[in-house]
């Protein structure tokens, strides 16, 4: 079972940061970052996972703005360059950051995960997005969002180019031999010569192969298109499902796609996004469930909705049945799809679905005693509903803490997750292979 944790520093729920036992400032600050990455790797986690965008979100609504959450994220490090420094700091834990494949470049991100690859000994991870969030667009000289059908044409294209920039050099390329005056062998070195709709890039990439290869890509697109993406490029895939049947559906889903793209099913690694209220006792995580849901006001809970759902949820009254949005394009990503189906199937309210999904960010809520919450992981598991867990923990760090304390010795007790690293890569210890150089 693959256990990866959100390495942000602000927990899952909206009002965490609130919570008497949430770390204080937790933006931009490093000692907390340090703090976290260790707690995760002494409990053995495959990985940190770092969200991020490139715009502040609720700039036209102060009174939002003024209560927003730090997992808004409007002040942090840029994920790269945090995740450099962490590896310093940690020997075996995974390190995986976000970046855009709509408002960068493909040499850029190439050249940046290569060197975390090279600084971390090969524990570096990409998770590819294609921005879910439409202001971003006004810091990269658009005046509004690309639209979704070019997002993904590009990103397809995009992943192309990056996995053919790290394929630039052999392995074997720079011997550096003092004695024969050879520092690199020219015959080893491969131009890639991309002449693409949305690119052209001639290489070399100027760093040497990562140690893993390629890093691990990782992706989170549900829709049809983001589907097909991941089944073509991600070694794993972040994803967002509210109840187990839906979960089986799109684990089976996703890796049915595989094969049209010359892909075994055991070349990617499901992870179910998870939300975890983890007690002493079933009494004990329903209170600090009840703690959360009373920091957070109805214009909060109403402005998250909408901004999961790309709608003014503030339109629609609270205690009515949640409107039944079906055109393709509603929500920024596959969250927002999920939240409807949820709220359809449970036949919510607004103000009900704005609970029900505030606690886990619009993913799945496991809640409950040590051996409640094993009994759930292994369901999911064990029916292939994920191949393990993105674990976003209700306040940061005691939340991790107590799921570490609690739960890990439970699952180990089954036989379902390590007792040590079983190699020094992200990808020996997913279980992953390392792609062969595809210039060679």
């Amino acid at each position: 079972m693959v256990l990866a944790a959100n390495a942000n520093a602000a927990g899952s729920h909206v009002g965490e940061w609130r919570h008497p036992d949430a770390w204080d400032r937790p933006a931009a600050n490093i000692a907390n970052a340090v703090r976290l990455a260790q707690i995760a790797e002494a409990g053995k986690f495959d990985l940190l996972f770092l969200a991020d965008g490139n715009g502040v979100r609720q700039l036209d609504k102060p009174d939002l703005f003024r209560a927003t959450s730090p997992s808004d994220r409007p002040g942090v490090f840029e994920p790269v360059t945090l995740l450099s420094a962490l590896a310093m700091v940690t020997r075996r834990i995974g390190l995986v950051a976000t970046a855009t494949t709509t408002y960068d470049e493909p040499f850029h991100v190439a050249r940046r995960f290569a060197s975390l690859d090279h600084i971390s000994g090969g524990r570096a991870g990409w998770n590819l997005v294609t921005t879910s969030n439409p202001d971003d667009a006004l810091n990269f000289n658009h005046s509004e969002h690309v639209a979704r059908d070019k997002r993904y044409d590009r990103a397809a294209e995009f992943a192309k180019v990056v996995k053919g920039l790290w394929d630039s050099w052999d392995d074997d390329a720079f011997p550096q031999d003092k004695a024969s005056g050879t520092f690199l062998h020219p015959e080893k070195v491969h131009v890639l010569n991309h002449q693409g709709t949305h690119f052209q890039v001639r290489g070399p990439l100027n760093a040497p192969r990562p140690p893993q290869g390629h890093p691990v890509i990782f992706s989170a697109g549900q829709s049809e298109t983001g589907k097909d993406l991941s089944a073509q490029h991600a070694d794993c895939v972040f994803a967002i499902e509210g109840n187990l049947a839906n979960a089986q559906r799109l684990y089976a889903d996703i890796k049915g796609r595989m094969a049209k793209f010359g892909r075994a099913e055991d070349d990617m690694r499901i992870l179910a996004g998870v939300t975890i209220f983890a007690g002493e006792t079933e009494e004990e995580a329903e209170a600090l469930f009840q703690q959360l849901e009373d920091l957070v006001s109805p214009a909060v809970g109403v402005d998250y909705l909408s901004k999961m759902l790309g709608r003014k949820m503030r339109d629609y009254p609270l205690d009515e049945p949640m409107p039944d949005f079906d055109d393709e394009h509603v929500g920024h990503t596959g969250i927002g799809k999920g939240i409807l189906r949820v709220a359809r199937e449970e036949k919510l309210t607004v103000r009900e679905t704005y609970k029900r999904i505030l606690p886990q960010m619009g993913g799945n809520m496991f809640k409950g005693s040590a051996k409640q919450v094993a009994d759930t992981m292994e369901e999911w598991f064990t029916t292939k509903a994920c191949d393990g867990f993105m674990i976003a923990a209700p306040v940061v760090p005691t939340g991790l803490e107590r799921f570490i304390r609690l739960v890990v010795p439970e699952l180990r007790r089954r036989g379902l997750f390590r007792e040590e690293y079983e190699g020094r890569t992200l990808r020996e210890n997913l279980g992953l292979t390392r792609p062969n150089n595809q210039l060679s």
